[in-house]
């Protein structure tokens, strides 16, 4: 029997994590959304597109949750965009109750599930998860540093002329623009980047990756970014659909690594079949302690701010 990966929200993230999902032939893909007709044509005309890519998975959309019942995982991308100007802290009040009801009506179908949340602001949007479901943290995770990775990797690999293949990097922190990228973690072909770059160009760079999602938000002009966070989330769901065990920067509650408790935070997870694994802890100088705290800080304010 196939898995099953529900997505509520089939707006831009949700429907092109379904297209990748369907394309891998993960898992049968369900897309709920409450505007009429919108789950239930991307879903047809992207099941329509499988026999192309020779994938057997199925796709269906839904206005309802009882098509959902049954998922191994529930991606939950349902909420209000983040518009040019509007901070990630305006949209706290604004998506709290739609990712709550979201989630209350998940569970009641898929009470074994595991949780993955990418609405913003994501970190205190996976607390709203994590009190609304009663799931130990194992099962509610945030898509954070899986895609502030893949950003710091693509400026590496355009400033320095080499093939992404060659980048790895580390961002961990809160999903904004207090985010706390990792030169010394980051390599090329194993090379660390404080050996290719100078410090000025790092910078730049680090800056660009902590303020990538409002630059695609400033080009659209409406609207957000969502090739890369729909890519981004089912990295997360192949290693938890295939236990993989395999580290990836997430955002999970924390419970006193790295110093921070009761906050949900980036930082290297391992992932398998059963959501979480477990937190890795590396090394940080003072500075990025400090940088983390900082993050962390700025989370806290986000859950202050939840009604």
């Amino acid at each position: 029997m196939r898995k099953k990966v529900s997505i509520v929200g089939a707006g831009n993230v949700g429907a092109t994590t379904a297209h990748w999902l369907a394309a891998k032939e993960l898992a049968d893909v369900v897309l709920v959304d409450v505007v009429e007709g919108i789950p239930q044509g991307k879903a047809l005309d992207l099941f329509e597109a499988l026999p192309v890519e020779g994938s057997d998975v199925s796709v269906t959309g839904s206005n309802e949750y009882g098509p959902t019942e049954g998922s191994d995982i529930v991606v939950i991308t349902a909420g209000f965009p983040r518009k040019p100007g509007m901070s990630r802290d305006d949209l706290v009040r604004a998506n709290a109750e739609i990712v709550g009801t979201a989630t209350r009506e998940a569970i009641e179908r898929s009470p074994g599930s595991i949780l993955i949340v990418v609405t913003n602001p994501l970190d205190a949007m996976c607390e709203v998860a994590r009190r609304v479901s009663g799931f130990e943290r194992e099962r509610v995770l945030g898509m954070t540093g899986v895609l502030d990775s893949a950003r710091f990797r693509t400026f590496i690999a355009i400033e320095l002329g080499v093939s992404v293949e060659n980048v790895n990097a580390f961002v961990l922190g809160g999903h904004g623009d207090q985010m706390v990228p990792l030169p010394r973690y980051s390599t090329v072909a194993g090379i660390p980047i404080t050996e290719l770059m100078d410090e000025a160009t790092i910078a730049r760079l680090v800056d660009r990756t902590a303020k990538g999602g409002g630059e695609i938000v400033n080009l659209l002009k409406a609207g957000s970014a969502y090739y890369a966070p729909g890519r981004s989330i089912v990295e997360m769901i192949d290693a938890i659909l295939k236990d993989k065990h395999k580290i990836l920067p997430c955002a999970v509650y924390l419970n006193g690594e790295y110093g921070i408790r009761d906050l949900f935070i980036g930082v290297p997870c391992q992932l398998g079949s059963a959501g979480l694994e477990k937190v890795i802890e590396i090394r940080l100088t003072q500075e990025e302690s400090a940088a983390l705290r900082a993050s962390a800080d700025a989370v806290a304010a986000l859950v202050k701010a939840l009604p």
